[in-house]
C-alpha cells in the first residue's frame, strides 16, 4: 500500500470503537486531504494530486459506510 498523504488519512490507523468516532475520523481525513489537494493544485504536482484524489474517494466511501445506521439487534452493524 502507498504511503498516506496525511497522518489522519492513514487507512492502517485503528478506527474508534464508536460510530460517532469513526465518522469523525473519516471527516478529519477528508478535511486534511482537501487541504492537501488545494496545496498540491497550487504547486502543480500532478502525480501526488492524482494520489490525493484516490485517497479522497476512499475516505468518502468510508464516511458513507460508517454513516449508515446500525440495524437493531446487531453488534456494531455486522
Amino acid at each position: 500500500m502507498r504511503e498516506p498523504l496525511t497522518r489522519s488519512s492513514d487507512p492502517s490507523r485503528m478506527m474508534p470503537a464508536g460510530a460517532g468516532g469513526r465518522l469523525d475520523q473519516a471527516h478529519a481525513a477528508l478535511a486534511a486531504l482537501d487541504h492537501e489537494r488545494r496545496r498540491l493544485e497550487r504547486l502543480g504536482l500532478e502525480t501526488p494530486l492524482a494520489r490525493c484524489h484516490e485517497q479522497i474517494r476512499y475516505w468518502r466511501f468510508v464516511a458513507a459506510l460508517v454513516a449508515l445506521p446500525c440495524r437493531a439487534g446487531t453488534e456494531g452493524g455486522r
